[in-house]
């Protein structure tokens, strides 16, 4: 068992074992299933989150209101065109990303990790890695369970709720999973896992919840974007031997600490932030009168 990132990498370690073996333990002694069945149950989550980034990058996907849908699928082409700036992987990662979260506005089966605003980060990151590592089946459902072991220690020890704690607590918590997750994929560390993890989340702390008509649309799609393309670049950075200068459990607490502060407007509520813009209100008033029945 363990509480913290810092038993769970001493666990790992110790055992000599990958962070993925330790979250599957686990969840054996929890749930008194075996192997096999939970492993049935990640892979069946592998398989909606496979389904997801096909359609949303693959369809013109819409969402109800919309306010979101069809971006991913231009990313995907401008990848296509040649002539992007940001290289191939992370574009790719970012698209796939967004089309989840399209799919998600749109009504579509997501899995949630951590949550449906944040169901874009790992699935993105995990196949657009897949691309280039090419990692076995086997693999990429361990993908999810290293994920998972961390944000495990994120929902018990903070938070993974933007009502709780601001974006930061849900599309912060899935960078920092997905980085963690790219490491041990990429054939890093336990420890080094702990320092991807570490870094995205570093970078996400103080993000606030703020979506527009109080929809799970606008800003969030694009938030997943870009927490896609932060865990890619922490992932490489821990690969790369650098380490974060606040342990990873504390930059977890601090999170927590940062949500507890934040004001109640920035916390999933709509009224502050970008869903208090002018153009913010105007769009609220547009989707509460086109949701409204008629009299």
């Amino acid at each position: 068992m363990f509480r913290n990132v810092a038993e769970l990498v001493e666990k790992a370690e110790k055992e000599q074992k990958l962070i993925s073996d330790v979250m599957i333990s686990q969840e054996m002694a929890w749930s008194e299933l075996s192997y096999s069945e939970i492993y049935e149950r990640m892979e069946s989550q592998l398989d909606v989150m496979e389904q997801a980034v096909k359609r949303g990058i693959e369809e013109n996907v819409t969402s109800v209101s919309g306010l979101t849908g069809g971006d991913a699928k231009k990313l995907h082409s401008h990848i296509q065109s040649g002539s992007s700036l940001s290289g191939g992987l992370m574009l790719d990662a970012v698209s796939k990303a967004m089309a989840t979260n399209e799919v998600n506005a749109a009504m579509g089966t997501i899995c949630a990790t951590p949550t449906a605003g944040s169901a874009g980060v790992v699935p993105g990151t995990l196949f657009a890695v897949k691309e280039r590592l090419e990692p076995t089946r086997e693999q990429m459902v361990r993908y999810l369970f290293t994920s998972g072991a961390f944000g495990f220690v994120v929902a018990n020890n903070s938070s993974i709720s933007g009502a709780a704690g601001g974006c930061q607590a849900e599309v912060g918590s899935a960078t920092g999973m997905a980085a963690a997750a790219i490491v041990e994929m990429a054939g890093g560390t336990p420890k080094q896992s702990a320092e991807a993890m570490a870094m995205a989340l570093k970078n996400m702390l103080g993000l606030v919840c703020d979506p527009v008509a109080g929809l799970v649309e606008v800003p969030c799609v694009k938030r997943n974007a870009m927490g896609a393309s932060n865990a890619l670049v922490a992932a490489d950075m821990a690969l790369a031997g650098i380490e974060s200068r606040i342990p990873c459990d504390e930059v977890i607490d601090a999170m927590y600490r940062i949500g507890e502060t934040m004001p109640s407007a920035l916390k999933e509520t709509a009224e502050g932030g970008l869903a208090a813009t002018p153009t913010g209100r105007k769009l609220q008033a547009e989707v509460l009168k086109t949701s409204s029945p008629s009299p």
